[in-house]
């Protein structure tokens, strides 16, 4: 082979190699606007087919979260989720996931936005509102970002609901309801199980949290809430507050539930 073919195909071989680590730079930075314009953000749900949606549903936001993989959503009652696909040109793709099963007074925003999810295929912001879309053509749902707070989940929480359990919530928890006292400053929580008092450490940082060993005293209980309570608990892995509800959350299901005492 002729040395000036050799240089011929070194350079277009250069050439090429150039053109992949370009492409790389506009996909990495492509991902960097999705991350600052759509995820890691919480959206409030102000519009479902053509309706407008109350600011509060059954006394909560309804809202959307959407992470890098997975969203997380609730409208008034049950916490829904799933696996969530950002692409370019404003692809968006839901994948429905488990979800709580609680009854409650009003259900059909929460219906509504359920089926919004999955039927969506592209998004739009503009000024700060968000709005999911199928085929450019259908509006499905509006949002408008909430500002971040910071989320203090410091105090004493009272449990009102937890998964998992084919015991009704009154049934596992018939006498007392489990609380959880937290101390930011020596990251330690305490409180009482139902039944035994405990007490354990915990860290967190941003929205993700996790506990330490716990311990509690030894007093014999009736039934499964305690045991329920303990292992549900060790399940947790995030956490979200919305004025004076805790949710605790394992992957992207709602799993545990406390009030502010």
């Amino acid at each position: 082979m002729k040395f000036s073919n050799i240089i011929l195909f070194t350079m277009i071989a250069m050439g090429l190699g150039s053109c992949s680590v370009a492409k790389k730079k506009v996909d990495e930075q492509h991902v960097n606007h999705l991350d600052t314009g759509l995820l890691g953000k919480k959206w409030q749900l102000i519009e479902v087919n053509g309706q407008s949606v109350a600011q509060q549903i059954n006394g909560r936001v309804p809202y959307l979260q959407m992470e890098e993989k997975n969203y997380s959503a609730n409208a008034g009652c049950n916490g829904i989720g799933g696996e969530l696909t950002v692409s370019k040109n404003g692809k968006i793709k839901f994948s429905q996931g488990m979800s709580t099963m609680m009854a409650c007074p009003d259900m059909s925003i929460e219906r509504a936005l359920s089926k919004a999810l999955l039927s969506a295929d592209n998004y739009a912001i503009n000024n700060g509102i968000l709005s999911l879309n199928k085929a450019k053509m259908t509006l499905l749902a509006k949002f408008k970002l909430i500002e971040t707070e910071k989320q203090d989940i410091s105090g004493t929480w009272e449990l009102d609901y937890i998964s998992g359990s084919r015991i009704a919530f009154d049934g596992l928890y018939p006498n007392r309801k489990p609380t959880m006292t937290f101390n930011l400053t020596d990251e330690k929580v305490n409180g009482n199980s139902s039944c035994n008092n405990y007490s354990a450490t915990f860290k967190t940082e941003g929205n993700t949290i996790s506990f330490g060993p716990i311990m509690s005293t030894k007093m014999a209980c009736e039934g499964n809430g305690e045991a329920t309570f303990f292992s549900t608990l060790e399940k947790v892995n995030t956490y979200s507050i919305s004025e004076n509800t805790l949710t605790f959350i394992m992957g992207d299901i709602a799993i545990m539930r406390f009030q502010r005492k």
